[in-house]
């Protein structure tokens, strides 16, 4: 059903004259997946519905006992809480309270979310999150470019703080690292080292003079 019949088949009734851009500005924003619902609490029926989940139409029974209860005193907006469609949707849902001029209860307003779309979304990201599978080692044994990136993103993911926050002993426990793996054995691996520390080669090569002074003292 369209928006302009939901209004149509709730005749003239001022509350929907008044509340149907409201509910067809949250079904516009949030696309297919929103149902907005505007019941009675007087009569316990619905008003008008907008992107209709069920094949309930306006003038069906709103099936909310609890609708009856409601004064003046009573909060005005309950949720989110879950529901559940007979297909196994499950909705987020709010309810508000719209009150006339004297306080009293003039309609309900409820917005039931579709989850699908969120839940399937999380699926997705959590199989990109899964842990990955040990890496082969003997493809990268050779690697020793592949070896400085793996000590020196550790090292930062040990620390939590980015490469270029790294302090003057964090470098140094990663040239360490380094020099146990035997990176400074190949030649020209200070550029890459330097590279990967956004530090200067003098730094690197005068880090690393230090680590070994101090190994050997």
């Amino acid at each position: 059903m369209t928006d302009d019949e939901a209004d149509d088949e709730a005749g003239d009734d001022p509350r929907v004259r008044m509340w149907a851009p409201v509910c067809r500005a949250v079904t516009l924003l949030l696309g297919p997946y929103a149902e907005v619902v505007l019941h009675d609490p007087g009569t316990d029926r619905v008003l008008g519905i907008w992107n209709p989940m069920t094949r309930r139409r306006p003038g069906d029974p709103s099936l909310l006992g609890e609708l009856a209860a409601l004064d003046p005193a009573a909060r005005d907006v309950y949720g989110p809480y879950e529901k559940l469609l007979a297909d196994g949707r499950r909705l987020s849902s709010v309810s508000a309270v719209l009150r006339d001029d004297a306080g009293r209860a003039s309609a309900v307003l409820c917005i039931n979310l579709d989850r699908t779309p969120l839940e399937q979304a999380a699926a997705v990201l959590a199989a990109f999150g899964a842990p990955a599978v040990p890496r082969p080692e003997p493809l990268f044994e050779q690697d020793w470019t592949e070896r400085v990136q793996q000590i020196v993103g550790s090292h930062v993911r040990e620390s939590g703080r980015p490469v270029e926050r790294l302090g003057r002993e964090d470098r140094l426990t990663v040239l360490g690292r380094l020099d146990e793996a035997g990176v400074f054995a190949v030649r020209r691996a200070v550029p890459v080292v330097a590279d990967a520390l956004k530090a200067s080669r003098s730094t690197v090569y005068a880090l690393l003079a230090e680590h070994r002074d101090r190994r050997t003292a």
